[in-house]
């Protein structure tokens, strides 16, 4: 007989995760991504009172893009929770739309081990998550105007990918309005690596949000910088940008639906750059 797993099955063991977990090094630095199920009731639940409000319809809670420094222990982590805790609670920076309020209060009612009581929050699900950094005595990542940008023509070589993986954190299609989800991917060559984490906020005929995090390492400097850019912009100004760019009708429906299309088009509302240095002797 088949099994047929409860919505109330516990959370993976320690093993589980392990043997889901792919893992690369590359000089001092150690890549690990993992990819698992969306997580069943008991656990949404469980996550929803820890964070008090209600979490996505897809929330890939087991999920994991990591680089950690052997050497010294710093890493940087990516994972839904914190991602999802980043997202306003107060209702300070919740949408002011029509139907957000009965959206916000229909979700509340849903969802289990949440008060009755209507909580305001970001109910869009738009987090400020720059990652979570474990960070040693000496090292941790800071903002210092002698960091180097991203070195983007490095980036752009056709450098051999040694290691690549995607992820997903989380989803909600907005009660149909739209889209918010955030991923997180990581390509490694043989002298650099670049991870990006991106939110992408679509809210029809109202908003269209990016905001990425991107990690750089240069493996041989043992350098890491962490640059952080929110943009965004009304919907119908990208609409009308995408348009004015000679796409048909149709393709300009599509053209909403993807980041990568739209993220040019959204002008910068905050850019923060961060670096560490791991190397040997460095503070």
């Amino acid at each position: 007989m088949n099994h047929v797993s409860s919505p109330n099955e516990p959370y993976p063991s320690v093993d589980d995760l392990a043997q889901a977990t792919t893992t690369h090094t590359q000089g001092s630095f150690r890549i690990a991504s993992r990819k698992l199920p969306i997580l069943k009731s008991g656990p949404i639940d469980a996550m929803s009172a820890r964070l008090g409000i209600p979490v996505p319809e897809m929330i890939f809670g087991d999920n994991l893009l990591s680089v950690t420094h052997v050497p010294t222990g710093w890493s940087i982590a990516f994972t839904a929770e914190a991602a999802l805790d980043r997202v306003d609670k107060t209702g300070e920076h919740m949408l002011r739309v029509a139907y957000a309020g009965e959206w916000s209060s229909s979700r509340e009612k849903t969802s289990a081990g949440i008060s009755e009581v209507v909580r305001p929050y970001d109910w869009s699900y738009s987090t400020t998550y720059r990652g979570t950094e474990t960070t040693t005595e000496e090292n941790s990542l800071s903002a210092s105007p002698t960091l180097p940008p991203l070195p983007l023509e490095l980036l752009r070589r056709r450098d051999p990918i040694l290691f690549a993986d995607e992820v997903v954190l989380y989803e909600s299609e907005l009660d149909d309005n739209g889209i918010s989800v955030v991923t997180a991917k990581v390509r490694v060559m043989p002298e650099r690596l670049l991870l990006l984490c991106r939110l992408f906020m679509r809210l029809d005929n109202v908003l269209v949000r990016v905001r990425d995090t991107r990690v750089y390492v240069d493996f041989a400097a043992e350098l890491v910088l962490r640059e952080y850019t929110a943009m965004e912009d009304r919907f119908d100004n990208v609409k009308r940008a995408l348009y004015m760019s000679g796409l048909a009708p149709d393709a300009v429906t599509v053209a909403m639906r993807d980041a990568n299309q739209v993220a040019h088009l959204l002008p910068v509302v905050d850019h923060v750059l961060e670096g560490v240095s791991l190397g040997s002797g460095s503070a």
